[in-house]
């Protein structure tokens, strides 16, 4: 049995286990009920404040996009508006910077084109001269240090026909250092003004420039001219006429200094080919001296054996013939000494007695000699 006392008499009372047991079961269905209501409640409180929460971050950045995108629409159309207002003001003020432009290249082509009728044909010529002259001694000192450039002031002898002489504008020779010529060129420079009614061709002028070219003794000719504007032929650049006239070139003033850089570098490269030929020449010619000494000392040598040989067989020839005398004085001698030894031996043999036999004259001599010592 268990004791419970009231919590509301505060009376005590027994039950029983099973008693007890279904009380607290009770007390804890509602307690846990309790509980249970209560995370419930609390979880739904806690569902419903994030939701709310959610919605209101949500409905923020939903306002702050749409915030921004108006933001960024206005932005956009700000741009479009301005970029139309731009390019409107940008294809005027093109407009009108193309009309400027228009306008100022015409009233400079005008200008020229006035100024350029104003001169002479000869005063074009001598203006071209000049521009020439003068990006010529730009470039003087450090390119071509060792060059002479200056008109051509002697007139050749005078042609048969005509009875005059002639002469280029300028003579152009460049040199080594150690004086050799390197290239020479003879210009003529042309030019007129375009209110001439008789507009002259190039090829005009290129016959007489051959015979300068000849007569003044120089490599290449070069006409630099301005004649024939139009022309698609003499527009393009360098253009070679050897075809015609040997070792000529017409070029515009714009390729001046290009044709003379390209005529001293080629005749550099052939001098440098000339040198080498020459060194190759010279080394055949050593060759071929030397092949020509070797060949005159073997005759000589040639000429002096058979000499020796001849000699030497002479000499052989009197060698053995003075050891066939040498043979016969040494076969005398010896029979010399053979006499002179059988002598000494017969000497040898003879005593007193064989000398003073059958002679007492010499017996008593040799004993009173005996007798004295």
């Amino acid at each position: 049995m268990n004791e419970i006392i009231c919590p509301h008499c505060e009376k005590a009372f027994k039950i029983d286990e099973a008693g007890y047991a279904d009380i607290l079961k009770q007390i804890r269905n509602k307690e846990f009920d309790k509980e249970l209501h209560e995370k419930l409640a609390a979880a739904e409180q806690e569902k419903n404040s994030a939701l709310s929460l959610a919605e209101a971050e949500n409905e923020t950045k939903r306002l702050k996009l749409v915030a921004d995108k108006d933001v960024v629409i206005a932005d956009l159309k700000n741009k479009i508006d301005n970029f139309e207002t731009q390019k409107q003001l940008s294809e005027s003020e093109l407009r009108k910077s193309l009309e400027f432009q228009i306008k100022d290249k015409d009233a400079e082509i005008k200008r020229l084109s006035e100024n350029k009728l104003k001169l002479s044909t000869k005063m074009l010529g001598e203006t071209l001269e000049q521009h020439c002259e003068v990006e010529f001694n730009l470039i003087r000192a450090t390119a071509f240090p060792n060059a002479y450039f200056e008109k051509d002031n002697k007139v050749s002898k005078k042609d048969e026909e005509t009875g005059k002489g002639s002469k280029g504008d300028y003579i152009f020779r460049d040199k080594d250092n150690v004086g050799n010529e390197i290239v020479s060129i003879i210009f003529e420079m042309k030019n007129e003004g375009d209110d001439t009614e008789n507009k002259q061709k190039n090829e005009k002028f290129l016959e007489k420039l051959d015979k300068d070219r000849r007569e003044k003794n120089c490599e290449f000719a070069v006409l630099v001219s301005l004649l024939e504007p139009e022309s698609e032929l003499y527009n393009v650049g360098i253009v070679d006429v050897s075809y015609k006239y040997p070792k000529m070139y017409v070029v515009r003033p714009q390729f001046f200094i290009q044709i003379i850089t390209l005529l001293r570098n080629a005749a550099l490269n052939a001098m440098e080919y000339k040198a080498e030929l020459a060194l190759v020449r010279a080394q055949n010619v050593d060759i071929t001296n030397f092949e020509r000494d070797l060949e005159k000392f073997k005759n000589d040598v040639s000429i002096n054996s058979d000499k020796a040989t001849k000699n030497f067989d002479k000499a052989i020839k009197e060698i053995e013939t003075a050891i066939k005398h040498l043979e016969s004085t040494r076969d005398a001698l010896t029979q010399v000494n053979k006499n002179y030894r059988i002598g000494n031996e017969k000497v040898q043999e003879i005593s007193i007695k064989k000398l003073t036999r059958g002679n007492p004259t010499m017996a008593q001599k040799f004993e009173e000699l005996k007798n004295s010592d």
